[in-house]
């Protein structure tokens, strides 16, 4: 008798041999994958560009619209990279997907790392914010002894818009969450900068260098895994994540309609979301550091 085995969700953490790092390495690039963000990508491009960021290395996860356009006309071609990956691969003894994000992930760490100090792993719909500095290169210049920076979301809502309003999402959007460090559900994670020449294992939320998931905070305050839960490890002095998680009300409707990434989680996302909504509106606090940097830098 033949037996099956089950199947036990994606294949989300890749492990990857590391780059061997070119003599004069330097800079920061971000590591993103897109499908249809072309009302928004300009304006974080551009935020980027003006933060110091070194290159882009994007997913074109089977976008439709003019999002690729929009970017080849905000960032000048030697600072950018477009890859097609409009892919769904499974393995082929379990039948498990691998999670196309982390692929993604992987690839650019590993393709594209050698020349890069920092790489950063965010979506379009996170802002990397220098909070001191006029840069993020100055912003990280001190964690040069860190291989892995966990920075914080910080979860901006809807701010009271029903539609998109004019101006953009830095402008527009003020409001998030007052504890970023809340257990709430769907309020606390992590995304990471990390220096690619020592990445050996990604996950979305989680990465490795040399086989050690511990990091450090933005002052350089290094913690396992595990501890970075701990409302000291919190730090935001230096760079902050700024989450746009819904925009609008129409935006926020028009994700849910689209659906999650992982096809087999569908059934509870929309109230997932919701209850994230919800987490994130019931105790807010103004929040202009976006705003304060690009006027720092005398941009926007």
């Amino acid at each position: 008798m033949l037996w099956k085995l089950p199947i036990l969700g994606k294949i989300s953490k890749i492990a990857i041999t590391p780059p061997a790092p070119a003599p004069d390495r330097h800079g920061l690039a971000i590591a993103a994958i897109v499908r249809n963000e072309e009302r928004h990508i300009g304006e974080w491009a551009a935020f980027h560009a003006a933060a110091g960021v070194r290159r882009y290395i994007v997913y074109d996860n089977g976008c439709t619209d003019g999002t690729l356009a929009v970017l080849r006309g905000t960032l000048p071609a030697e600072a950018l990279a477009i890859l097609p990956w409009d892919q769904v691969f499974r393995d082929a003894r379990m039948g498990r997907e691998i999670h196309n994000q982390a692929l993604a992930y992987a690839h650019a760490a590993r393709n594209f790392g050698r020349d890069l100090r920092w790489m950063a792993f965010i979506d379009i719909d996170e802002f990397l914010v220098p909070r001191q500095a006029r840069s993020l290169n100055d912003a990280l210049a001190h964690l040069e002894g860190c291989r892995s920076i966990a920075l914080p979301w910080h979860m901006f809502g809807r701010s009271g818009h029903v539609e998109p309003p004019e101006g953009g999402v830095v402008a527009n959007y003020l409001r998030r969450a007052a504890d970023p460090m809340s257990e709430a559900r769907g309020i606390r994670a992590f995304k990471y900068i990390v220096d690619p020449c020592h990445l050996t294992a990604v996950r979305i939320h989680a990465m490795e260098t040399d086989g050690s998931a511990a990091a450090c905070n933005d002052l350089g305050l290094r913690a396992a895994e595990g501890e970075r839960g701990r409302r000291e490890f919190y730090s935001a002095a230096h760079v902050q994540l700024n989450h746009y998680y819904t925009r609008s009300e129409s935006e926020l409707a028009a994700k849910i309609a689209r659906g999650p990434n992982l096809r087999d989680k569908s059934g509870e996302y929309a109230r997932k979301v919701r209850r994230t909504v919800a987490n994130i509106e019931a105790e807010e606090v103004e929040d202009r550091a976006a705003l304060d940097f690009l006027a720092r830098i005398g941009s926007g």
